[in-house]
């Protein structure tokens, strides 16, 4: 079976129908990670049905949640996950991959042009920068991030990010009742709330994996002094 063959078998058996550009450009995809990660480290997961099950799959399991044509920032986005491969899956959304080493965005852009994507762009900061630009500050309606921090830390770093009514959606592992049970105060200070948790299965060598998404609604502005420096975040998270 060739490394399309399985990639499109992989994808089916997680019900998820892929069209041949899809299926190029997630090649493509895999095959630039690879030899940029000989020389710059981007992921432990080299394998290529892990890295597609693992990296590629987790990162679209909730494709279809996404309203057309609307704007989403992917914080800390490292070797573009889930940004790039919901792009792939979701050519209308307009998307903005954010992350603090220029050699992880120099990666990204390499990939953006290889693949031909549109309406994605890439921005060189720290997470907790960014919203003190009014010009990023509550513009994008939902913002995702993976595999980045703890849940009461990533609201503070990605909420600021959200319009009112928008979602931070976080994805996560399934050990997540204590990281939601220390979000509660943030939470609260932040002036949104959990609208939901969905849980999925990743399979591979026949073996299932639980993921777990929360989807956490922004009510109303966040309060401007949010999100604070880094060693405020860090010493004193929310």
């Amino acid at each position: 079976m060739t490394n399309k063959e399985k990639l499109d078998f992989l994808f089916k058996k997680h019900n998820i129908m892929l069209n041949n550009d899809q299926i190029d450009k997630f090649i493509k995809y895999y095959d630039i990670l690879i030899e940029t990660n000989k020389f710059l480290n981007l992921t432990s997961i080299t394998e290529f049905d892990d890295v597609v099950v693992k990296h590629f799959i987790d990162s679209v399991l909730n494709y279809k949640h996404f309203e057309a044509n609307l704007k989403l920032c992917d914080i800390g986005s490292g070797a573009g996950l889930p940004g790039i491969p919901l792009k792939i899956m979701r050519p209308d959304l307009e998307i903005t991959l954010v992350d603090s080493l220029n050699k992880r965005i120099n990666f990204l852009n390499n990939v953006i042009n290889i693949l031909n994507l549109d309406k994605i762009t890439t921005i060189h900061t720290r997470a907790q920068e960014l919203p003190q630009n009014n010009v990023s500050r509550e513009t994008f309606d939902y913002v995702t991030a993976r595999a980045v921090a703890p849940l009461n830390v990533l609201c503070e770093l990605c909420l600021p990010f959200v319009k009112v009514n928008g979602e931070f959606i976080a994805l996560k592992s399934t050990k997540i009742d204590e990281e939601i049970s220390n979000a509660e105060n943030a939470l609260n200070i932040l002036n949104s709330t959990i609208k939901k948790i969905e849980t999925y299965n990743i399979y591979l060598n026949n073996e299932a994996q639980t993921r777990k998404i929360v989807y956490i609604t922004k009510n109303t502005k966040t309060p401007n002094k949010y999100p604070r420096t880094k060693n405020l975040i860090k010493t004193n998270p929310l």
